[in-house]
């Protein structure tokens, strides 16, 4: 349940061109003196991102005001987390390697005091710059835009500052799982094939994903969990076979347990009658 007033609803619009930061302040502007804490990006877990979908990862973060400033007038004051690659003033000049929130509410817990959550916006989408290479799976650094306004509308000061706080990047991986034949004589074998491939953030398709040890579950009918039975490398062309005995009805599946450049991949489930 939230508590407190609303103080301040951002959305951000991003133009045709993917061009989020127009009105970033510089690296070296005066100190604000606000004060952003608590941040944390979608509840420290990685963010896998696609070719395609957009992704708009959660984020909380507290804000303390400084003297003079106050939640009752939020138009006064601007402050909000963002994830960039290199120097914070360049992703911030240019929007290259700079991922900011989509949009974020303030929620009052005093007059110099507010509790923060939103999403960040990720869109693969060839004309954006959030992730157009490969590289881009990896850490983030974790930067904060902050800003005061006079109380005539003017912008009074405006610094980034950075964050020990960083976040991951990876790039989705799918599977697909065949088990035949279908149905099978108990004591037979059952061949179970299937793909594994992730995104190229750089083509915006998906590719063979080689060489990746993945996991063939099985969980019988009635059954609540899946458990791994067997395991294949993925070959040249991401693909994967292996060889069990029939022996109840259930149904198989792949899992790519990920690394730390590609996201968890499950196959959908293929259902065997054991006859």
């Amino acid at each position: 349940m939230k508590t407190g007033r609303r103080t301040v609803a951002v959305a951000t619009l991003v133009g045709a061109l993917g061009l989020p930061v127009l009105n970033a302040p510089t690296a070296q502007a005066a100190d604000t003196g606000i004060t952003v804490s608590d941040i944390v990006i979608n509840k420290g877990k990685p963010i896998v991102v696609g070719t395609l979908k957009e992704v708009e990862p959660p984020i909380t973060f507290n804000i303390a005001l400084p003297p003079g400033y106050s939640t009752v007038n939020p138009s006064r004051y601007e402050a909000y987390p963002f994830l960039y690659r290199g120097s914070i003033k360049t992703a911030a000049d240019t929007g290259e390697n700079f991922i900011r929130p989509g949009s974020y509410t303030c929620y009052e817990i005093d007059s110099k005091h507010a509790r923060c959550e939103g999403e960040l916006y990720i869109d693969p989408h060839p004309s954006r710059e959030h992730v157009d290479s490969n590289s881009d799976a990896t850490t983030w650094k974790v930067g904060v835009s902050l800003k005061l306004w006079k109380a005539g509308g003017d912008l009074k000061t405006g610094e980034l500052e950075t964050r020990s706080t960083t976040a991951q990047l990876k790039r989705a991986a799918k599977a697909t799982a065949n088990a035949s034949p279908e149905p099978v004589t108990k004591g037979k074998s059952i061949t179970v094939t299937g793909k594994l491939t992730r995104a190229n953030w750089s083509t915006k398709k998906y590719g063979a994903y080689s060489g990746r040890k993945v996991s063939l579950q099985f969980r019988a009918k009635g059954a609540d969990t899946f458990k791994t039975v067997e395991k294949a490398t993925t070959s040249s062309t991401g693909g994967l076979k292996a060889t069990v005995t029939a022996s109840v009805d259930g149904s198989y599946r792949w899992v790519y347990y990920g690394n730390s450049t590609t996201g968890v991949a499950t196959s959908a489930a293929d259902y065997v009658d054991v006859r």
